[in-house]
């Protein structure tokens, strides 16, 4: 199969909104909002005025790449279903990513790398006093299935990643590197290299927001009469 010809959008939601567009190894323009909440509002928004600023018009889009999670639930879909709907209304091609795997790609080419020599943890917050993560070599190659758990059960490895900052009294003297947040612009040149991780979310646990398989009766308890003596 031809590789695609067009520029490269990449969307991932899995932390921030973070969207990017490239050609080739140039980045064209690139959106990062902070805002954790606000993937809903922001996403399609900046997708626009990346693609507007870039002088790219989404219908040339070749590719677009996705990042997967893991990541909270809400937030992730957005950006999984706006791949997704992008793609099949521009006839561009979908390449789904775990994010951790993204990140990891990145910290191997900064110049912090060589304290990696050993190999390294990625890290994502995924509150409840948790991250998500995974192990990988010095090359950046993951190596097992991305995880979710308490700091403590992190291996003894520097880390990279948002998640290395927010437990400075057991990660600190482990954070490696300046990569604390995904570049989008990075995902838009190098996501396509990176291993295809299928369409679906990695959650990884349950939703906060589940439906209840509990059958609720409409009808108004019997009334129980009192029996006279």
């Amino acid at each position: 199969m031809p590789e695609p010809s067009g520029p490269t959008l990449a969307i991932d939601t899995s932390i921030t909104v973070a969207v990017g567009i490239a050609r080739g190894d140039e980045v064209l323009d690139e959106i990062t909002v902070d805002d954790t909440r606000a993937h809903v509002e922001q996403l399609m928004p900046s997708v626009n005025a990346a693609a507007a600023r870039a002088g790219v018009a989404l219908s040339d889009l070749g590719r677009i790449v996705v990042g997967l999670g893991p990541g909270p639930f809400t937030g992730l879909r957005v950006g999984i279903v706006t791949a997704q709907t992008l793609a099949a209304a521009t006839g561009a091609d979908l390449h789904g990513i775990c994010t951790l795997d993204a990140l990891a790609a990145q910290a191997v080419t900064d110049p912090a790398a060589a304290a990696l020599a050993d190999g390294f943890v990625a890290t994502i917050d995924a509150r409840r006093k948790e991250l998500y993560w995974a192990r990988y070599d010095a090359t950046g190659r993951r190596i097992g299935d991305p995880m979710v758990g308490p700091p403590e059960q992190i291996p003894a490895l520097p880390v990279i990643g948002p998640g290395a900052a927010l437990y400075p009294d057991l990660l600190a003297d482990r954070s490696r590197g300046s990569v604390t947040a995904l570049a989008p612009g990075f995902l838009a040149v190098r996501g396509p290299g990176l291993p295809a991780a299928g369409t679906e979310p990695l959650y990884l646990r349950r939703p906060d927001a589940t439906v209840s398989t509990k059958r609720k009766s409409t009808l108004l308890p019997p009334v129980r009469r009192r029996r006279d003596r």
